[in-house]
């Protein structure tokens, strides 16, 4: 049997190969973990494993005059085109949801306890903010933007200890205005440079919307999210866009379930020049301006990526080419080979019979 000989060049290329598609199914899985990571940003893989649902955020920009009615009139809007797209609930479970949705807007609001008193950066929420968002408890509960009862403020872990000196507050009392505010809980803080670059750089205390316009110095709502029914690509997307109230102009509307996607990420390349160019008086709260950070990592690391899957598969095809160069059959060859082991196949059975026979 003639012997092949593979040269040790050959060998390192395609060692070489092998090792561009292991780094770029490495690359491939530290992005995943890294996307995966942003909670605010995978609503819709929590809420269903069959992905037949987009969250869908909304940045409004200065003077839109964005209301919680403004809000009120989509549902409305939403709830008929779904109907029109047949798309309902399922009577099996009289609890399910076709949607939820949160909003918020920056403030500021002075807090006093038995303890101490500060004035703090205040986000006021409505809606599930806290299903989109679910920063992690280190006491007590969260509340619902929606709930009947508005007294309620939960606050980080910073902001407690200023104001009581520990986390374990929950249930105690603060004072605004001769008003008494139930601490409902309190949530982690996250820290780091990034973060802090991101607008967390001071104490936050979450509150009702309607509390914080109430009590305290509230913005204008500039931030609006929503999960809701994606039977076919773009769906949820055009009928937020369509049904939002808002004009383009004043509006930054972005699907979070695919942002990460590869492909997705590799397209933010041909935005690489105006992507920092934002001429619509958006200011993207803290958690936005993480996801847009890691947007750009995850963009780079996309193009190492397809720059590995290109090398590997560049130096197989030249291994194919030289091989093939170098082979020492032809095609008739291989065909006459496949008649004879098909003809072997075919005779095998009756050249066992004729045996039996004989015997």
């Amino acid at each position: 049997m003639k012997r092949i000989h593979i040269s040790k060049r050959k060998c390192i290329w395609f060692g070489s190969a092998l090792l561009a598609l292991l780094l770029a199914l490495l690359l491939e899985g530290i992005s995943d973990r890294m996307s995966g990571g942003l909670k605010s940003q995978q609503m819709a893989a929590r809420w269903s494993e069959k992905r037949d649902v987009a969250q869908i955020s909304c940045f409004f920009a200065a003077g839109s005059n964005v209301t919680p009615d403004t809000f009120v009139a989509f549902e409305h809007g939403l709830d008929s085109a779904l109907m029109e797209a047949s798309i309902t609930l399922d009577g099996k479970n009289p609890g399910a949801r076709l949607w939820v949705d949160a909003y918020s807007a920056p403030g500021e609001i002075f807090l006093q306890s038995d303890y101490g008193s500060v004035q703090s950066r205040a986000l006021g929420v409505g809606g599930d903010f806290f299903l989109f968002h679910p920063l992690k408890l280190l006491s007590g509960n969260y509340f619902s933007g929606d709930t009947l009862n508005q007294d309620y403020c939960m606050l980080d872990q910073d902001l407690a200890w200023q104001l009581y000196g520990s986390n374990d507050v929950a249930g105690k009392y603060l004072s605004v205005n001769d008003q008494l505010l139930v601490i409902s809980g309190v949530v982690e803080r996250p820290q780091g440079k990034l973060y802090t670059a991101a607008g967390l750089e001071k104490p936050l205390v979450y509150l009702p919307y309607e509390t914080l316009q109430k009590l305290g110095k509230c913005g204008e709502i500039n931030h609006y999210e929503i999960l809701m029914p994606n039977p076919v690509e773009g769906f949820a997307g055009k009928i937020v866009e369509e049904k939002i109230g808002v004009s383009g102009e004043q509006t930054e509307i972005i699907n979070n379930s695919e942002r990460y996607g590869f492909l997705q990420r590799l397209t933010l390349w041909t935005k690489l020049y105006t992507r920092s160019m934002n001429g619509k008086a958006i200011i993207y709260p803290y958690w936005e301006n993480i996801a847009r950070y890691y947007e750009d990592v995850l963009a780079r690391i996309s193009v190492v990526i397809l720059a590995c899957i290109a090398y590997a598969v560049l130096v197989l095809l030249a291994l194919i080419v030289i091989w093939y160069r170098h082979r020492t059959w032809t095609a008739s060859i291989v065909i006459r080979k496949l008649q004879d082991k098909i003809y072997d196949l075919r005779t095998k059975p009756l050249n066992k019979k004729g045996e039996r026979k004989k015997k």
